[in-house]
């Protein structure tokens, strides 16, 4: 009998339920009811909104689903939009023990897409959640169809900027990311080039109020594979060959252009991997390009998704710079 398999809500620990119920500061924004999945790692938490072609999104750290509410409440008219929390993110179980490197998190995604039996899926993809999301399409093809990706990579770089580097420093970066929150706190000013909302705030950091709730915010830090012998580099590597089978398959890139993590570097690497990719280039958004430009990446998101469509009578060609 399989390890992984969905919960009902009256199956799901008290603690989760109670803490996924506690949306004080943002539930307007983020109305949605809760589903849990149960994996051999742990308990995960998820979006199903809707109902129609299957839209699954794929957040990164330190975020989780909270951060794709304006796609899911607007396409989720027309489509089935998925959001899932990775193992010891937004409101997924946090095992102080469990596996957060890059291999377990596609694995987990991967038995997220099976368990739900998904067919003709669109990935939407942001920042670790490009790795992620392109790494389980990789592994599931014939499951996949379409794919927007935002401010993300899905290929090995030796690019990494010095302020996460230095999150990387034993003992400090543990003191600076785990314990004092830095890392989540700085992403609300340096990841977005327009101020947040109150709203806003308390979504992105209501799942990361205890050190013992930032366990994945922290290991997602140290999983960066800048070179061979590092732990996730083989896993990098996987995802990145695994690139070319997508090759065709209708790619679209957003992308806020003053992002200094996820820079346009990263952009102009996917576009020589997919050259017919439509590609919408947002000048003025930074790595938060969901905050920053929400309504802009709808009306992309929808364009796409209608010229992409299964009869649809607009052809897939190169989008040029925007």
């Amino acid at each position: 009998m399989s390890e992984t398999f969905l919960l009902p809500a009256d199956e799901v620990p008290p603690s989760l339920r109670t803490s996924a119920a506690d949306r004080s500061g943002f539930e307007p924004a983020y109305p949605f009811e809760s589903h849990w999945m149960k994996t051999p790692d742990g308990i995960l938490h998820y979006i199903d909104e809707g109902s129609g072609p299957v839209l699954l999104m794929v957040h990164g750290n330190p975020t989780w689903s909270f951060a794709w509410r304006h796609l899911i409440d607007h396409l989720r008219t027309d489509f089935r939009v998925l959001a899932l929390d990775h193992l010891g993110c937004g409101f997924s179980e946090k095992p102080a023990d469990g596996p957060y490197v890059l291999e377990a998190h596609i694995r987990r995604l991967k038995q997220f897409v099976t368990a739900l039996d998904l067919h003709r899926i669109t990935l939407f993809a942001h920042d670790w959640g490009g790795a992620i999301g392109m790494g389980c399409a990789g592994q599931q093809p014939d499951r996949f169809d379409r794919f927007v990706l935002m401010n993300t990579a899905a290929f090995r770089s030796r690019r990494i900027p010095l302020r996460i580097a230095v999150c990387r420093i034993p003992l400090l970066g543990t003191l600076a990311v785990q314990g004092l929150n830095l890392f989540s706190l700085a992403a609300l000013q340096m990841a977005s080039e327009r101020p947040l909302s109150a709203e806003a705030k308390a979504g992105l950091l209501r799942p990361y109020r205890s050190a013992a709730e930032r366990i994945a915010v922290r290991e997602f830090v140290h999983d960066i594979p800048m070179k061979p012998g590092h732990r996730s580099y083989t896993a990098l590597t996987d995802v990145e060959q695994s690139l070319n089978q997508q090759r065709g398959k209708p790619m679209q890139f957003i992308w806020g252009m003053r992002d200094w993590c996820f820079s346009p570097e990263f952009l102009a690497e996917f576009r020589r991997r997919f050259p017919d990719a439509f590609v919408h280039e947002i000048p003025d958004a930074g790595h938060y390009v969901l905050e920053d430009a929400p309504d802009e990446v709808l009306q992309v998101s929808r364009h796409f998704l209608t010229a992409t469509g299964r009869g649809s009578s607009v052809d897939f060609v190169a989008q040029p710079h925007s």
